[in-house]
């Protein structure tokens, strides 16, 4: 097991959540570190921190996100992180893998498990590093995590679905 550096020139976390019952809203938080202690043959040995700053959240209108900073969401103030600690991480099959862990927002922890897919390793043409990709998808529950705003609506339901979809895409190498 070793020490992997994820290239954020590569990589993305970001999520979607239903917007008055008829659309989704999609965003991305742009400021994370990521600590891999990885290995990619046997991923049960590895071990997986993440530290997401919950003030990057973009979600390309400005005020949404400030909204989404607020008390009413992730109250930023008190809480400015997202954190994720690995529990266990499985391949099975060819590229299919199963990641699971602590998801902490809003001072809360919840168990997440996230299922996706790994490719490679391969080696970079340009650096001769071995580098591996990883597309991750998990859901869970806003309210579970203390993300309770809403409003309800005239014609039935609310304003913010409960459900939110994490989809995670990261390219990771090793350390030279």
């Amino acid at each position: 097991m070793m020490t992997w550096n994820i290239d954020k020139a590569h990589s993305k976390i970001g999520f979607s959540v239903r917007h008055m019952m008829i659309a989704k809203v999609h965003g991305e938080f742009t400021n994370f570190d990521v600590q891999l202690n990885l290995d990619p043959v046997e991923l049960g040995n590895s071990k997986i921190i993440a530290n997401i700053d919950v003030q990057s959240i973009d979600t390309a209108q400005s005020q949404r996100d400030d909204h989404l900073r607020s008390a009413d969401f992730f109250d930023v103030e008190a809480f400015p992180t997202i954190n994720f600690q690995s529990t266990d991480f499985e391949k099975s099959g060819d590229d299919n893998v199963r990641l699971e862990g602590l998801l902490t927002i809003r001072g809360i922890t919840k168990p997440i498990t996230l299922k996706g897919e790994q490719l490679g390793p391969v080696k970079n043409p340009m650096s001769g590093v071995r580098s591996v990709g990883y597309s991750l998808t998990g859901e869970l529950s806003r309210e579970d995590f203390g993300l309770t705003w809403n409003k309800a609506m005239e014609s039935g339901g609310v304003m913010v679905g409960k459900k939110v979809t994490i989809n995670i895409d990261v390219e990771v190498a090793e350390s030279e």
